[in-house]
């Protein structure tokens, strides 16, 4: 290792770290939790036509899944999403995002997109530098 790589390196940690803590305040702005920002993301992103699964949810989260299971119980109750059972299997319950969950993740990635936009350029030139160093 040279000391260029613990540059590249702190420099992209400190990059994650400004993007997260721009994300959650964005989300406690937005009256949600960041687990609750990042799971309508997993639900909108993951979901097949049907929604998205607790354990879905669960895994991309990394969390378990009593633990997932309470996150979309709060946000069932804050009327963010809806649940259903699955038509393929009524054992498993399916998340949807409801209009008010939908209307608050467009406006979050909005400007997420917007932030990463500003950040491409530096996580870009270091992304390159280590690119360039396996070589």
């Amino acid at each position: 290792m040279r000391e260029a790589d613990y540059t590249a390196l702190a420099q992209f940690r400190y990059q994650l770290r400004t993007f997260l803590a721009f994300s959650e305040t964005a989300a406690q702005n937005a009256g949600l939790t960041p687990q609750q920002h990042q799971a309508l993301l997993a639900i909108k992103g993951l979901a097949d036509r049907n929604g998205a699964s607790v354990g879905d949810i669960a895994g991309f989260l990394l969390i378990r899944h009593h633990t997932a299971v309470e996150l979309v119980d709060r946000m069932a109750k804050l009327k963010l999403i809806g649940r259903q059972a699955d038509p393929e299997d009524a054992r498993r319950v399916l998340v949807k995002l409801t209009a008010k969950g939908e209307q608050k993740l467009r406006s979050l990635s909005r400007i997420h997109l917007d932030e990463l936009s500003a950040a491409a350029p530096a996580l870009a030139k270091i992304l390159r530098s280590f690119k360039a160093k396996k070589r």
